[in-house]
């Protein structure tokens, strides 16, 4: 990433010097196809399908979605649950990221039933039958349901996601009010899992330039924090025409959150402040 002023270019400009998402992979191949379908253990009579995405780019075969007949009375409440006992006692091959388990890490996300969530905290007993399982859109697949978050990552760095401050006195700490340290609430929670950049249209369509709401989010978690002292340069570094004004305020990001914050809030409150400084 460089980011370079000029008397020509008067407002910061992103020069790409990461990945563009290319979508789940070459059109070409990218019709699914039906793939293999496990039987219902024997005897079993509380039986939910998975319908889930297999796709390995490193091999010959087009994506195709296997399913799975997955006995609840021998599995966990949770979807993420399924998963884990699908990859230990019926096809080890089945590739997914998990780490946490409790709604805190991330690394489930999943486009599940056509909604993006976290593996860990969605309830089998929730989801319609049969339950469809794909890696989250707008990325390309590593393998299976493990999407590259590369991209994503490079635009959070992007924003310089720490506190820019002089040093404190030797003597305390920097101080913060119970009303500062109230601002950050609904912003400093999210776990950038990317399921409301994943879910937003207008990333689909310009993510080489558009940060997206979970970078945006976090942008504005620094510009609310009173211990920073970086506003007018953050403010400077996203004024621009598509870093943060290609949010349409479509507000997928909003709806599929899984920890109920708000994204488009904050981009909204990222617009007022440049608003502010202008007048």
């Amino acid at each position: 990433m460089i980011i370079r002023r000029s008397e020509e270019q008067p407002r910061w400009t992103l020069l790409r010097r990461f990945p563009v998402p290319r979508g789940f992979h070459a059109a070409s191949r990218s019709r699914v196809q039906a793939g293999r379908e496990w039987p219902a253990p024997e005897g079993a009579g509380n039986v939910k399908r998975m319908q889930v995405y297999r796709y390995d780019p490193e091999g010959d075969e087009r994506p195709r979605v296997d399913t799975f007949h997955v006995d609840l009375d021998e599995c966990g409440p949770m979807l993420l649950d399924a998963l884990i006992k699908i990859k230990n006692q019926i096809d080890p091959t089945l590739t997914f990221r998990r780490s946490c388990r409790e709604g805190v890490c991330g690394s489930c996300a999943m486009n599940i039933n056509g909604t993006n969530w976290l593996a860990c905290t969605r309830a089998l007993d929730e989801l319609d039958d049969p339950v469809t399982v794909y890696p989250l859109n707008n990325l390309d697949v590593i393998k299976d349901l493990v999407g590259d978050q590369s991209h994503a990552f490079a635009q959070y760095a992007a924003i310089r996601p720490w506190l820019r401050a002089s040093p404190p006195p030797k003597d305390r700490e920097r101080l913060q009010s119970p009303e500062q340290r109230r601002e950050l609430d609904g912003y400093y929670e999210c776990i950038l899992c990317f399921c409301c950049t994943s879910g937003c249209p207008s990333h689909w369509w310009n993510g080489d330039r558009f940060l997206g709401p979970a970078v945006l989010l976090q942008a504005w978690r620094w510009l609310a924090d009173s211990r920073d002292e970086a506003t007018g340069e953050r403010l400077d570094e996203l004024e621009d025409p598509f870093r943060l004004y290609r949010c349409h305020t479509i507000l997928n990001c909003t709806r599929t959150c899984p920890k109920g914050l708000n994204p488009g809030k904050a981009i909204a409150e990222i617009k007022r402040k440049l608003l502010e400084r202008q007048g």
